[in-house]
């Protein structure tokens, strides 16, 4: 299975890098055109669930489409992804009101659910041990050009042609993903008979679907205290019980337990756990504090996270050489360094540093993902066989968007919480709460706040985010502390 006749190596890697691209560059292209789609469908409430319906699908299917691909081959999960991929494409381009448009997004997200790890799955099938290193770095150049091509992409479909086109770019890019894998792309299925493990993929989908949703929506539109949180908690609890329980009777189970037991695959796991959460931190809350404290434009607000951007692809090729050259744990462990770094600046970060320091910050934590990213991926990949390979690719994805959707919840949480405590200990009227620091975003809404009002919110907004990057600083501690675990030669 290790040695499938490949027609054209290269034409399946575009096909493959491609499809990648897609699913990537969703999340930057679409938060760019949602305020002109808000406008034209209305719905401002459900704003945020045209992100997070696209996130929960992603989360609740990567272990499952992993799994399926080592039972029925890599080629037809595929295609099914990028067919779901464009289907949800082609209905949001289509949507006539905001409910339709998060269906769509729904159906999107099990298309990405497929697309991401067995993309990197099909590399660690057609490429040796030596080579997979370098391509693995190809791949996550991916992501960095998606995060810097698509604000301007979204800027320009939404100011020339409409926002439906958002989605309709999917759709020729897609079809030149399917004719390349269709085409070039040949594999040898076992013939023997496996089954599926279908009663562990509904209780995962169900756990991970409710713990989306509580991360989600929180504290937001379902209170912590209500018999609506109370179901979804149970709800996940029960069905991770039933996980566990049925993975380890199955026959063929869904996730098998025993690649936990491989200690680069365990370390390399938890690790992305952390790393997803010091992500989503860095991305989500570093453009509040240029433009609300530092009060940059949210150009420049985009600059600071663009160096991160840059910083990742340009690790992850350079991880690929250092990897044949002094292994994946020494690579791993300079990655660690890099987000220790950057997370002390981003501790250190105040007004008065301006934003070059602030992407200096953001600069070493894409470093630090882009070097210990590939290494994991690779160590993970040359750890087992085929038939386990889309299992444990999918599983080390998996837990880092469960570690971005945790560190969204958790790391939100501290920032609300500190600056509802400085408003309160104020002396500003009632009337101010954690959602007036949204007027700290734009420069006429900070005018019309008045000096006192400004300098309170300023205040409480970069004292909870100071709350966050100590935050930040301390998982990249705890993440280097993992790395230090892996075993000095691959399992």
């Amino acid at each position: 299975m290790e040695n499938q006749y490949i027609k054209n190596r290269g034409l399946v890697l575009a096909s493959i890098m491609l499809a990648m691209f897609l699913a990537a560059i969703e999340a930057t292209i679409v938060s760019t055109a949602m305020p002109s789609i808000v406008s034209d469908l209305g719905g401002f409430s459900l704003y945020s669930w045209v992100f997070s319906a696209y996130l929960l699908t992603n989360a609740a299917t990567v272990l499952l489409f992993g799994r399926l691909s080592d039972i029925f081959g890599r080629k037809p999960v595929f295609l099914i992804g990028i067919g779901l991929f464009l289907f949800g494409a082609a209905l949001s381009a289509l949507a006539p009101s905001m409910s339709v448009l998060i269906v769509a997004r729904l159906i999107q997200g099990l298309g990405a659910g497929a697309l991401m790890p067995i993309a990197t799955t099909i590399v660690g099938d057609i490429y040796t041990k030596e080579e997979r290193a370098k391509i693995q770095g190809y791949l996550a150049s991916v992501w960095g050009i998606s995060a810097v091509t698509g604000p301007a992409l979204g800027g320009f479909f939404v100011d020339v042609l409409s926002w439906h086109y958002v989605f309709w770019m999917n759709i020729p890019l897609g079809l030149l993903a399917i004719f390349g894998i269709i085409f070039f792309f040949k594999e040898n299925i076992s013939k023997e008979k496996r089954s599926v493990d279908i009663a562990g993929a509904v209780y995962v989908v169900l756990t991970v679907s409710s713990l989306m949703i509580i991360l989600v929506e929180g504290g937001v539109r379902i209170p912590w205290k209500s018999l609506s949180m109370l179901a979804l908690s149970s709800t996940a609890f029960l069905g991770l019980i039933l996980f566990v329980f049925q993975e380890r009777h199955a026959r063929e189970p869904m996730m098998p337990f025993h690649i936990w037991s491989i200690r680069s695959i365990r370390y390399a796991n938890l690790t992305s756990l952390t790393t997803g959460m010091i992500l989503i931190g860095v991305s989500s809350y570093l453009p509040a504090f240029v433009q609300g404290v530092m009060e940059q434009s949210a150009t420049v607000a985009g600059f600071t996270l663009t160096t991160m951007s840059i910083g990742w692809p340009i690790a992850s090729t350079l991880a690929g050489h250092l990897l044949l050259k002094i292994g994946f744990r020494p690579t791993s462990m300079l990655g660690g360094l890099s987000l220790i770094i950057g997370g002390v600046l981003f501790s250190m970060l105040s007004p008065e540093k301006g934003p070059w320091f602030a992407a200096s910050g953001s600069l070493f934590i894409g470093i630090g993902m882009g070097l210990s990213s590939t290494s994991f991926i690779v160590s993970i990949q040359n750890s087992v066989g085929w038939k386990t390979r889309g299992i444990a690719t999918a599983t080390n994805m998996f837990m880092r968007t469960i570690g971005s959707a945790v560190g969204a919840a958790l790391l939100g949480g501290i920032l609300n919480g500190r600056i509802h405590a400085a408003i309160e200990s104020s002396s500003l009227p009632d009337s101010y709460t954690v959602d007036s620091t949204n007027e700290l975003l734009r420069e006429s809404d900070r005018e019309a706040l008045g000096t006192k009002a400004l300098e309170i919110l300023q205040n409480a907004l970069a004292s909870g985010l100071h709350m966050v990057y100590i935050g930040l600083l301390v998982l990249a501690v705890i993440s280097f502390l993992l790395i230090l675990k892996l075993p000095k030669q691959e399992d």
